[in-house]
């Protein structure tokens, strides 16, 4: 015999519907949060040693107030010098956010950069993340002006991606701010 449709019912099993889906929601969360975080931290790893140089030893995440700065790690020397800053940068591109880490060396300098995410247009915008075309080799040792040449700076900028080149350029000059302001 089939229930007799009614109010009570209906909200009984939509209940019933919540908290099953709540609970595999929470379940699913308890599994996989552990692998998510562990993939996180070597993601954040394996970016900090492209953008720094060898040896050296790596700070925990430091946190800062500066604009488009999410997180910043120094590298010291063996005698405890610092060598090198790790910043963790962000800038709005044509697509999203574009997420850099940037190395920076106490001069100011840049040692090299990693794109961490973006969603700049593919075959355009997201040629930034090709590790050896023109527009990512210049970042490493550059120490010009942080501007693209459209205006008026050293920046080589990606072609038919100005847009897209302006934020990866506005995300290094903040990662360059913060170091300078670290530095006085």
């Amino acid at each position: 015999m089939a229930a007799k449709s009614s109010l009570l019912n209906m909200a009984l099993c939509l209940t019933a519907v919540c908290l099953v889906c709540a609970a595999v929601l929470g379940i699913t969360y308890s599994v996989t949060k552990e692998p998510i975080e562990a993939a996180a931290v070597a993601e954040a790893q394996a970016s900090i040693a492209k953008v720094l140089p060898e040896g050296g030893t790596i700070s925990e995440e430091m946190t800062s107030e500066a604009e488009g700065v999410l997180g910043y790690y120094v590298q010291t020397a063996a005698d405890g010098s610092v060598s090198a800053y790790a910043v963790k940068s962000v800038a709005g591109g044509f697509g999203g956010p574009l997420t850099l880490m940037v190395g920076v060396l106490p001069d100011g300098s840049i040692y090299n950069t990693s794109v961490l995410s973006h969603s700049e247009t593919p075959g355009l915008g997201a040629k930034c993340t090709e590790e050896d075309s023109h527009f990512r080799t210049q970042w490493k040792g550059f120490s010009g002006r942080l501007a693209v040449t459209k205006d008026g700076g050293d920046v080589d900028a990606i072609t038919a991606s100005t847009i897209t080149s302006r934020a990866y350029t506005k995300a290094v000059a903040q990662a360059v701010a913060l170091v300078k302001s670290l530095e006085d």
